[in-house]
């Protein structure tokens, strides 16, 4: 008895080295695993997150596939009343945008967005659509305190307006922008408008910027009251994209033969308008974010949208 007795105890004994030894090796596997997840967390995000950053900002282009030509269309008379043409893709970076429109804006001071434009109509809605995407700040200086905005130092005043058209508010856009001017006297004035463009061949594919103000509506034939040091007293940026151009216009872009004056003429927009407003509101908005609040990487303005 005295015999299994000693049996039994050793195998016990060994049982308990083998779980220790178990426990211990897991620990060190455990610990090891752990090591390696961290080193490699150090090297994606600290050591070479300016790699990796500048490797997504190179990734953001999309490929799109673009259907084949519809077809000319025709009235019961016979005369042409759509065509297609064919156009190049165009690509911009928002960075590249950011940094130009930093040369227009002053260093310091509130700086006043003007979303010029009609949402409720396709082409002319590019300048609601930036307001809504653009970063307001200029309310943080009352809202917060002074040491939540210690962690805003970037930050510049930005104040952002989208007050529609006449026909919607019985209010010149002109004599809205210059009241709010005279009582927030920003240090400048960003107006952003769709266009209409003299070359078919700048539809959709040009970005124009200006600080010799902007009159809304002369490129379609309903010239409003300009916006302009002049009349505001203040820097006025303009920034736009055309969306529409004339129907004479266009023929000539695509035949190279001029239309007689006494044909009827109107304004004629690209049939994937709708796409066109949408990328071209999120450049524009995410380009106006980082040249406003120069600490802003690409990521953070992106999220705005």
């Amino acid at each position: 008895m005295a015999e299994n007795r000693r049996k039994s105890e050793n195998i016990r004994r060994a049982n308990r080295v083998i779980q220790t030894r178990t426990f211990v090796l897991m620990l060190v596997l455990g610990v090891a695993v752990f090591l390696v997840l961290a080193l490699k967390l150090y090297q994606l995000q600290i050591k070479q997150h300016d790699y990796y950053q500048s490797k997504a900002l190179d990734q953001q282009t999309r490929s799109t596939v673009v259907t084949a030509s519809r077809g000319t269309i025709y009235d019961r008379n016979g005369n042409e009343l759509a065509v297609s043409a064919t156009a190049e893709t165009v690509f911009l970076s928002p960075k590249e945008l950011a940094e130009e429109l930093g040369h227009f804006l002053p260093e310091e001071g509130c700086v006043f967005l003007a979303g010029l434009g009609n949402h409720a109509i396709t082409p002319d809605a590019l300048g609601p659509r930036v307001a809504s995407k653009v970063l307001a700040t200029r309310h943080l200086r009352t809202a917060l305190s002074e040491e939540e905005l210690s962690y805003l130092p970037e930050l510049r005043p930005v104040c952002v307006l989208a007050g529609g058209v006449l026909g919607q508010t019985g209010m010149e856009s002109a004599e809205l922008i210059e009241a709010v001017c005279k009582q927030i006297q920003p240090a400048a004035v960003v107006a952003v408008d769709a266009l209409a463009c003299a070359e078919l061949s700048r539809l959709g594919k040009t970005i124009q910027m200006s600080d010799s103000g902007i009159s809304p509506g002369s490129g379609v034939a309903n010239r409003r009251a300009e916006l302009s040091r002049r009349t505001l007293g203040v820097p006025v940026i303009a920034l736009g994209i055309p969306t529409v151009v004339d129907l004479h216009t266009a023929v000539q872009g695509i035949y190279g033969k001029s239309v007689p004056k006494d044909r009827p003429n109107m304004m004629v927009t690209p049939r994937d308008i709708d796409r066109l407003i949408d990328h071209a509101g999120d450049l524009l908005a995410c380009s106006l974010n980082m040249a406003l609040h120069p600490g802003m990487t690409f990521a953070q303005a992106e999220g705005l949208g």
